[in-house]
């Protein structure tokens, strides 16, 4: 057993780039993990291994599954099941914890 203490916002930082994972613990399949995304920028359309929850914890993005659309702000969280697609856009720079189970 471990025990550490982040702060989460301080966790990934962009440097240039137009999104970046870091993967706190887990695997592909579980997983915790914190993205960062620059404004406008998108992830394609995928599916996930796992259910999971999206908790947004700074900026804004919006979560496409077919012909749906959640709009998350900072605070909000979004649960879906596994073998879901969807894609998510940056409508501002943004950071969410990306929990997989």
């Amino acid at each position: 057993m471990f025990y550490n203490t982040m702060k989460a916002k301080e966790i990934v930082d962009l440097n240039g780039k137009g999104m970046e994972r870091k993967l706190l613990m887990g695997d592909n399949e579980q997983s915790l993990s914190i993205i960062a995304m620059k404004k406008d920028e998108i992830i394609d359309t995928h599916t996930s291994c796992a259910d999971a929850a999206v908790y947004v914890l700074d900026g804004e993005i919006e979560i496409h599954f077919d012909a749906e659309k959640f709009k998350l702000d900072k605070g909000d969280i979004l649960m879906f099941k596994k073998d879901k697609e969807h894609k998510v856009l940056a409508l501002k720079n943004s950071k969410y914890l990306l929990i997989k189970i």
